[in-house]
Order: structure tokens, then sequence, then C-alpha cells
């Protein structure tokens, strides 16, 4: 069966001319307006976030001092959020962006509706490359480690695109869950051996492995933006024809769209945003998984509205996690990963319990 169901849409492709396609219950499908108002709320509801980031933490700020440096003074506590509040909040955005917009490009690629960047082994193998630079190159910082989280989720995704495509029938989505599930499984058991032969590496990589926004600095956003950006307007530019690739492999050929060139641009958009997020903030959980699944009740499954409102999403939720996880254990911090594990965590059993990933699975 089909993933896409109940939605009219029209697929965009560079081999064909646009095509309207519709199934019987199209009426089903969320109205653009509510698509619309659902983008707006979101964006509503990250300035918010934004400003939360910015003036909660271990010591609050008054909500004018805050207004007041953005404006351009210096005095209170400008330094506070100037030098500390902002880059990690934009550091938040970015890789909040990342993981929701990865995460629902993952779930369109391998058509499954509780997937994320972790079930192709992308996550693993960023996790496992950074482990390897730390042990055995001693990197320390996010320059470094970008590279070899790039490297490492790419070789991860190629892999489980090749297991998963080989045989009759090619990179069929179960085959290619299958597959990163393996590669995954290895690669989470290298990245252990790998810390505990080295005690030194071992702290330096748990510290990070968490999953943290803090102790970043400008220059690391900065640096991490452009790759962003990319991924980002790559997933954005892929919606048309990953609603075509969830209508399935036969019908998407017959509307001009190329199953496995879509899959695999797909896979190097996961590659990248996700690739960058884990570089930046360590193997953040749930994030990809929670934000597409919740989204795609309002906005249906039409990738035109569902990727750009999960990297609204996302972003949000890892924000607010970020803020919760500095005020729960004043005048320590609970790092972000944590704190999106604990709130993930008890949503993926309440779907198993409520009987909704048979639902959506269809």
């Amino acid at each position: 069966m089909p993933y896409l169901t109940g939605v009219s849409l029209r697929v965009d492709s560079p081999d064909a001319s646009s095509a309207a396609v519709a199934t019987p219950d199209a009426r089903a499908a969320p109205g653009r307006s509510r698509r619309l108002g659902l983008f707006v709320f979101l964006t509503v509801l990250l300035l918010g976030a934004l400003f939360a980031s910015l003036a909660i933490g271990t010591r609050n700020v008054a909500p004018g001092e805050v207004f007041a440096m953005l404006g351009g003074e210096r005095a209170g506590d400008a330094g506070l959020i100037r030098d500390l509040r902002v880059p990690r909040t934009l550091l938040g955005l970015l890789v909040g962006v990342a993981l929701g917009m990865a995460g629902a490009v993952a779930q369109d690629v391998t058509r499954n509706p509780l997937a994320d960047p972790g079930l192709i082994g992308v996550s693993a193998g960023a996790a496992f490359a950074v482990a390897a630079s730390v042990g055995l190159l001693g990197l320390t910082g996010s320059h470094g480690y970008l590279w070899f989280a790039f490297l490492g989720a790419a070789v991860a995704g190629a892999i489980a695109y090749l297991v998963g495509g080989a045989g009759v029938g090619g990179a069929t989505p179960a085959k290619l869950a299958l597959a990163g599930a393996a590669v995954s499984a290895l690669l989470e058991a290298g990245t252990g051996a790998l810390v505990l032969t080295d005690p030194d590496s071992l702290g330096r990589y748990r510290s990070w492995a968490v999953g943290s926004l803090a102790g970043r600095d400008s220059e690391t956003t900065l640096f991490l933006l452009p790759f962003v950006v990319v991924g980002g307007c790559l997933a954005l530019a892929l919606t048309g024809r990953l609603n075509a690739l969830a209508l399935g492999d036969e019908l998407a050929t017959t509307l001009g769209t190329r199953a496995g060139t879509t899959r695999a641009l797909g896979a190097l958009v996961v590659v990248l945003l996700t690739g960058t997020a884990v570089a930046a903030a360590g193997p953040i959980v749930f994030v990809g998984l929670v934000v597409p699944h919740v989204l795609r009740a309002f906005t249906g499954p039409d990738a035109r509205w569902l990727v750009p409102c999960s990297g609204l999403a996302g972003a949000v939720l890892l924000l607010l996690a970020d803020v919760i996880g500095r005020v729960i254990a004043r005048p320590t911090e609970v790092e972000v990963g944590v704190v999106t594990a604990f709130l993930g965590a008890p949503f993926l059993i309440y779907l198993v319990r409520r009987g909704r990933i048979g639902e959506h699975s269809g």
C-alpha cells in the first residue's frame, strides 16, 4: 500500500511536467489554510522559544534587559547574553532545524513514519567517526569533529543503502530499515570498543555523546551555518519528488520521478543535516522521530509542508528542551540530549500502546 494516502498533490520533476494525483479520500487531507496557520503558529512559537533561550537559565535575565541588549545596549547582563546565550541559542536553532528536517526526509525516503536518521545508520556512523577522531587523533573541537562526522555518516549511509539495495527489488523501505539497523548495531559496538580502551578518550567522548549545546562559541555556529542552509535548501527542493516516491516506486516512475535517484538525494540530505547536528551537539535522540510524526497529523503527508514545518518544530523542541535542562537542576544543568530522551521515550511508548504505529505505516 502506498505510504501517501488521502492527499491531492502536484509532483514537480525535471523529467516530467507537473502531474496531479488525487486519491479517493483526498477531501480528508488538511486544507491549505490549516497548514498555513500551522506554519505561522510554529514561527511565532519559535520566536518565543528563542527569547526564552536568551532570558532563562541558571541565572534569569529580565525581559527588558534582553530587549535592551538586542537593541544594542551593553549594560547589565548584556555580556552573559551576548557571549554565552546568543551562540548557544543560535546553535540550538541550527541543530533543531537540521534534526527536524532530516527526520522528515528520512521518514519519506524509507516510507516509515517512525523512522529517524538513526534508522539508516547515519547517526551511529557519525558517532563512530567522532569517537575515532577523539581516541586516535585527539581532536577536541567541533570544527574537527564536523568532517569526521560527515565522513562517518556518509559511509554508514552508503553501506546501509548498498546492503539494503542488494538482491531482488532494490532498496525497498523494509530492506533499507533492516540494513540500517544492522549497520547501526555494528558501529555502536565499535564505538564502545574505541572509547573503553582509552580512559581519556572515554571522558572526552562521554561529554560530547550525551548531547549538549553548552560550551560552543559563535565561531562554531558560523562554521556550521552553510551546511545547514545547503542541506535545508536541498531538502525543500526534493519535496515534490518525495511526494511522488510516497505513492510507490512504480507510480513515481510513471510520474517521471526516478525512485533510486530520489532516495539517494534524500540520503544525502539526511547525511548532511545529521552529520552537522551530531558534530555540533552530539547524538541528540527523538527530535527527528517525534517532530515529523506529530506534525503529519496537521500537515498531512505532503512533504512540501511537512519538511519546512518539521524544521521549525524541531528548533522549538530543542530550544525548549535546552531551557528546561537549565532550570530543573539549578545551579547545574541537565544536557539537552537527556531532556529530549525523557520527552521522546514516553511519547513513543504512548504510540505503541495506542496502536497508532500500525495506523500510519500502511
